[in-house]
């Protein structure tokens, strides 16, 4: 029984009209490909005179509430009713289709029995059209980096002397290093004149049809192409005995039997090789089996499992590629066969770092780092959300990226190439909107010196689902507060209005304002309602030159007025005695004005009633003489 499971974790991603999901005959049970949304689904195969002799039923997960389905038959009518010889007739074999609704995941059961070639689920999508994506619907891939290389022009080939079309083996598993084993002491300018030499000997003197190896590399590490036919494609050279199908050889130009090829040389070599193998998937390192054709090692028939990047001598009779060379070759398969290395985030610009998450406003640039060197890449691809949305190419190292609001994966896949990746992962919250005030600004009168100032507290309460990055006080002057910071006691200029501002910025950068006007009075004793006794005393360092002095027990003194806060003024002596407090009529307590020294101008008291209103405040005094020393009220408006 082949069992096929697929989730999708990414619905909001683009969906294709059709999606193909293969259930093989060689591994019944492999894991499949992720899915994006379907309504339709059926099973097709190659040849649709092929009768289907197993049943296929499926079920699937709807997208809307999380539920599978009951399992449900793919019925299949026999062969294709496509009139013969008709475009329609090199179509596939195929069962009816079963609408599914929306759906995001699907699983199907098969029974024992021969599958026909090509089986596969067919996912079908009709409402591509009109899913909105927040990125570009396609990502271009950048091409495939080809080595950089002097081609057979660039070289002077003498195509005359090629008289046949290049011939091709069907993919590449394996690569040969050879050297040329010439002289090493020639010039890296006369490196075209030699590979030419080497092009009218294999050809003139050995009657090959062109020069036998794909590639050659001199000294200097300059790549040349070597047989016609297209680096990007595998070409059938002539450089290995009974081993030339699937496989690429290069030629190091010179003798490397005593003295190792320079590292520029191995780079090359890496590069071309991981270049050549990545092509058809083949990692660089690992052995790969091969069927001799016939050297004078392994007979005709013998099949040879190697090195996937090896010397001439692992298959012939030869000290080819020279002693030193090929003790490199370990070496030479660590640099083709690594995954990237040092992939690390340098920077995200647009963006704010808070931790391991990175917060914006809207479009980022992400700017990552590599340890690999350039030339052994292919490319990078960035994902948002578990989707492809760009690619960069191999010296790429940044990227442009537009999301909506919310929290975001940001994945970038460095890849090599011999086709290992790294990936680097990274948390992107998107958020455009400001921090809240939940409450306030305000400003209360708080007790303290009178002398010159009026001391008050400023409080707040701000929030935002991102977090704080600064939070400060702009006006009446600049203070920096801590992002957890709700109050601030500090001072007002008496009988001046002021505005008292307080900015607040996330993490994003999104900024808000908290703006109030509020101007603290100074209220003298001599406005007041007296009742019962009260002296009238002098003295400069009363808060208005003078202040009421009670010299009975319950003798009162009240300001009504409209306000938002309120503070009373005293004058604290040893002799003070206490003062009972009523607010709009309510005892709220008793205050003791006694003091070791004589204190002026200090508010003992304050009440805050958040609104303006009006009010009325009374102190009753509760000793005889010299009683209280009042100076007056503040009131904050």
């Amino acid at each position: 029984m082949t069992v096929l499971s697929v989730p999708n974790p990414a619905l909001a991603a683009e969906a294709p009209v059709l999606q193909t999901l293969p259930i093989g005959v060689a591994n019944r049970a492999a894991a499949a490909p992720e899915t994006r949304p379907f309504a339709l689904v059926g099973a097709t195969w190659d040849d649709p005179a092929a009768a289907l002799a197993t049943t296929i039923t499926v079920r699937t997960r709807s997208a809307a509430t999380g539920r599978w389905s009951a399992w449900q038959p793919l019925e299949s009518d026999g062969r294709s009713p496509a009139e013969p010889g008709s475009a329609d007739s090199f179509g596939r074999g195929r069962t009816d289709p079963v609408w599914v609704d929306t759906s995001d995941a699907v699983e199907a059961h098969t029974t024992d029995g021969v599958l026909p070639r090509g089986l596969r689920l067919d996912l079908i999508n009709p409402d591509t059209r009109h899913i909105e994506t927040d990125v570009a619907r396609k990502a271009a891939l950048p091409p495939r980096p080809i080595p950089r290389y002097v081609s057979r022009a660039g070289w002077g080939a003498d195509e005359s002397i090629v008289k046949n079309a290049p011939e091709y083996t069907p993919s590449v598993r394996a690569f040969f290093v050879h050297h040329t084993a010439t002289a090493n002491n020639y010039r890296c300018a006369d490196s075209a004149r030699i590979v030419r030499g080497i092009e009218a000997y294999h050809v003139k003197s050995n009657h090959w049809n062109d020069i036998g190896y794909n590639f050659l590399v001199d000294k200097c590490g300059t790549l040349f192409e070597g047989r016609r036919g297209g680096v990007t494609r595998p070409v059938l050279g002539a450089h290995t005995l009974g081993f030339n199908s699937y496989s690429s050889a290069i030629a190091v130009i010179g003798n490397y039997d005593g003295v190792g090829a320079p590292a520029t040389v191995r780079n090359v070599v890496a590069q071309v090789a991981a270049y050549k193998l990545g092509m058809y998937r083949v990692p660089p390192i690992g052995r790969s089996a091969l069927i001799s054709s016939g050297s004078d090692l392994f007979a005709r028939g013998t099949k040879v499992v190697l090195n996937r990047i090896s010397g001439h001598r692992d298959t012939n009779e030869t000290t080819c590629p020279g002693g030193s060379l090929y003790r490199q070759l370990p070496a030479i398969r660590r640099v083709a066969g690594a995954a990237p290395a040092g992939l690390r985030m340098r920077a995200v610009y647009g963006a704010v770092a808070g931790g391991s998450v990175y917060y914006a406003r809207g479009a980022i640039r992400v700017y990552w780092g590599l340890a690999t060197p350039t030339m052994m890449m292919s490319r990078f691809d960035v994902y948002v959300d578990g989707r492809h949305v760009t690619s960069a190419s191999s010296a790429g190292r940044i990227a442009l990226l537009r999301m909506r609001p919310g929290r975001h994966t940001v994945t970038v896949l460095a890849i090599h190439l011999s086709g290992r990746t790294t990936r680097l992962t990274r948390t992107v919250v998107v958020d455009a909107t400001p921090p809240t005030f939940v409450s306030g600004p305000s400003l209360i009168l708080r007790p303290g010196s009178l002398n010159g100032s009026v001391p008050v507290r400023l409080g707040w309460g701000v929030g935002d689902p991102s977090g704080l990055r600064t939070l400060a006080l702009t006006s009446p002057r600049p203070v920096f507060f801590g992002v957890g910071r709700r109050t601030f006691d500090t001072v007002a200029v008496p009988n001046a209005a002021r505005a008292w501002a307080i900015k607040a910025v996330d993490r994003p950068g999104n900024t808000t304002v908290g703006k109030i006007v509020r101007t603290p009075s100074m209220v003298n004793d001599a406005t007041a309602a007296h009742s019962g006794r009260w002296a009238t005393v002098r003295n400069p360092l009363y808060l208005s030159g003078t202040a009421s002095q009670s010299t009975t027990r319950g003798s009162s003194i009240a300001w009504t007025f409209t306000g938002r806060s309120a503070a009373l003024a005293v004058t604290r002596t040893p002799a003070s005695g206490r003062a009972t407090i009523y607010v709009d009529g309510v005892n709220t307590g008793t205050l003791d004005l006694s003091s070791r020294q004589t204190v002026n101008r200090v508010a003992i008291w304050a009440k805050n009633w958040g609104a303006s209103g009006r009010h009325t405040v009374r102190i009753v005094s509760s000793g005889t003489r010299p009683g209280i020393v009042v100076d007056g009220l503040v009131v904050l408006r």
